[in-house]
């Protein structure tokens, strides 16, 4: 049964931070234009924007190993570790022009202040370490990093971490307070109560099943909805299709050959969770330490204290997990029907390079929660099994494409594919995912409305004042807004402005 057709300027399938961010910047540059959501959730943030299924680290290369990688010559390349910061930085600006212009009323409902630590042991990881603080600390984006390899510091620093441990080996970390934990749920649901404010058409509980180019050159949508089973035809010049791991068969359906030879392997995780106030109170960072040799970047283990629902809680993980779904919520046959002539050779050049990831999940899979106990022993030494709950967070699909690399190359990341004319755009990959979202939504109007951007500009400079700035060339400048922003979201000093938590042994 068909309801007609509906024509709008923008369409953004899915309700998640990216739909939400790209929504809301779109709102502010041009007001009159047009915008229907269609998800598929009952409601915003319930697949991987989901508090409960993300890390909810604004990554920042604060405390990330991953994204400072060791040269064969024994430098640091700290490149990616600048770009990730650069690109958060993007995100708290544009949170704190909305805080400023009161489209946000408290920030303290999804993002507060959580120190940022990396801790690794034995002397080749200590030695890896400090080379890395040497790096990162000379550089503007980093400053007020500090260094310790002293048991009775680190004991200040991390006391749960700390205790009952045998020092047996050499062990060092670093600090950094400016760190924060973001509840990405929480910010969705925020950013799309403001769009619904600005007359946005969200649609929850509407599945898109087809998407199809017009004579016109616009774009039709075939959307079903889930409760009366009717099935709508919407139009629009520019659809964005922000679905999590769901925007890979779509990016298929639309034909676009940008989105030739593209496939996705999904990976999902689990956490370990404790709620016990006694615990939780003796730890007050986001500690990441080093992944396993052999295992994926996206395995990189670490202690996060967290916020949600104004409750305090730690996680440990991730511990990977395998389910075909491509989205937590999705079907069994999604990597199944993901797989098309055009992708197949890619597909299977895939699964051949990656043996020892597949070896390495099967591996993660078979773990009790014992042996993931002991994973968490490593980080904290005395904890207990009845204390530690095991959560299933949400699915991630990594890309697998053609790269200089070779066939089948899986991408651990976050990547834009639009049409040549910018008339559709789908966001595939994971980590750093969420902290990047505005980096990534101002990449989607840059590709996709180059006609609009040198008049859109001044407001984008508005809402981000670090675009188009190079910041290590202008430390004053960066310190200035870095200051601002962390004062309107109640950063300052990277600490909570009127109370600073000092953790204490129980």
């Amino acid at each position: 049964m068909s309801n007609g057709q509906t024509k709008t300027n923008v369409i953004l399938i899915g309700a998640g931070i990216m739909s939400a961010t790209l929504g809301s910047l779109l709102k502010e540059l041009v007001p009159d234009w047009e915008i229907t959501v269609f998800e598929r959730r009952a409601s915003a943030g319930e697949e991987s924007s989901n508090e409960w299924n993300n890390a909810g680290t604004g990554h920042s290369s604060l405390c990330e190993l991953n994204y400072t990688a060791l040269q064969p010559d024994g430098s640091i390349d700290i490149s990616k570790a600048i770009k990730v910061n650069e690109e958060y930085q993007f995100s708290k600006q544009f949170w704190s022009y909305l805080v400023n212009s009161n489209r946000i009323r408290n920030p303290r409902d999804f993002i507060v202040p959580v120190p940022h630590m990396s801790f690794v042991q034995g002397e080749q990881d200590v030695t890896f370490l400090k080379k890395r603080f040497k790096a990162l600390s000379d550089h503007p984006l980093f400053q007020g990093m500090e260094f310790s390899d002293d048991p009775a510091e680190l004991m200040e620093w991390i006391p749960l971490m700390m205790k009952d441990r045998a020092l047996n080996q050499p062990i060092a970390a670093t600090r950094i307070e400016s760190g924060t934990d973001v509840n990405f749920g929480a910010l969705t649901r925020i950013l799309f109560d403001y769009l619904k404010s600005k007359n946005v058409d969200i649609k929850f509980k509407h599945q898109v099943d087809d998407i199809k180019r017009t004579s016109d050159g616009s774009w039709e949508l075939k959307v079903r909805n889930m409760d009366s089973g009717t099935v709508g035809r919407h139009t629009a010049r520019f659809v964005f299709i922000g679905g999590g791991g769901g925007s890979l068969h779509l990016l298929q359906k639309s034909g676009i050959p940008e989105g030739k030879g593209i496939g996705g392997f999904p990976v999902s995780g689990l956490f370990m969770v404790c709620r016990k106030p006694d615990i939780v109170a003796q730890h007050h960072a986001k500690v990441y330490g080093k992944a396993a040799i052999g295992a994926p970047p996206m395995s990189v283990p670490h202690l996060d204290t967290r916020f949600i629902d104004k409750k305090e809680s730690l996680f440990f993980g991730p511990f990977a997990g395998f389910s075909p779904k491509f989205l937590k919520f999705g079907s069994v046959f999604d990597l199944l029907t993901s797989v098309k002539p055009d992708n197949l050779v890619t597909m299977l050049a895939a699964g051949v390079k990656n043996v020892s990831l597949t070896k390495y999940l099967i591996e993660q899979l078979m773990l009790s929660k014992e042996q993931r106990m002991e994973a968490l022993r490593d980080f904290v030494p005395n904890a207990k099994s009845e204390d530690w709950d095991l959560v299933v967070a949400g699915q991630r699909v990594q890309i697998i494409k053609n790269t200089a690399a070779g066939k089948g190359t899986l991408q651990f990341g976050t990547e834009v594919i639009s049409a040549a004319d910018g008339s559709i755009a789908a966001l595939l990959g994971a980590s750093p995912g969420a902290s990047t979202a505005v980096s990534v939504m101002l990449e989607v109007i840059e590709k996709c409305f180059p006609q609009y951007i040198k008049t859109w500009e001044p407001k984008i400079k508005e809402m981000i004042p670090f675009y188009g700035v190079s910041l290590p060339e202008n430390p004053e400048l960066m310190h200035e807004i870095h200051t601002s922003t962390a004062r309107s979201l109640g950063l300052t000093n990277g600490v909570w402005e009127h109370e600073k938590k000092t953790p204490v042994l129980t």
